[in-house]
C-alpha cells in the first residue's frame, strides 16, 4: 500500500527519502549535531497523523455535504521512558453544529493511520 526508500550516504544525519514520484529530507536537529535539514524522524510521525487526520474529516464533510470550511490539525508526540503519547487537537472551521463537531472528532479516533498507531505494527527486518 504505501512504500518508502530512504538513502544516507552524505552529511550527517541527513537522509533523502523517496516515497511514490515524491522525495523529502529527514534529518536531526542541531541540539542532535544534525543539519535540520528537514523534519526528524518524529516530526513524519506527526505529519503523517496530522495529514490523514486533515484528508479523512475533508472527505467525510464532503460526502455529507457539511460545511467543513477548512480545518488544522495539530500533534504533538512525546516520548517517554516506559510509554509515549500523542495529542491531537483539531480546530474546525465552517457553519458546524454541534452534533456534526462531535461527530468529526469521533471520526478522528479512527482515520486509518491513527488506527495502525493505535494497534500497533509488526516489524520485520532482514539484511538485503
Amino acid at each position: 500500500m504505501a512504500r518508502a526508500h530512504a538513502r544516507s550516504d552524505g552529511a550527517k544525519w541527513r537522509t533523502e527519502i523517496a516515497t511514490g514520484r515524491h522525495t523529502l529530507v529527514a534529518d536531526e536537529p542541531a541540539a542532535l549535531e544534525g543539519a535540520d535539514a528537514g523534519p526528524a524522524p518524529y516530526d513524519l510521525l506527526c505529519a503523517s497523523l496530522a495529514a490523514c487526520t486533515s484528508i479523512t474529516l475533508r472527505m467525510y464533510a464532503a460526502r455529507k455535504g457539511w460545511p467543513l470550511a477548512g480545518i488544522e490539525v495539530d500533534v504533538h508526540f512525546t516520548k517517554g521512558e516506559t510509554a509515549s503519547s500523542i495529542e491531537r487537537v483539531l480546530t474546525l472551521a465552517g457553519d458546524l453544529d454541534a452534533d456534526q463537531r462531535a461527530r468529526l472528532a469521533d471520526i478522528a479516533e479512527r482515520t486509518p493511520v491513527t488506527l495502525t498507531l493505535k494497534q500497533g505494527v509488526a516489524i520485520g527486518t532482514r539484511l538485503a
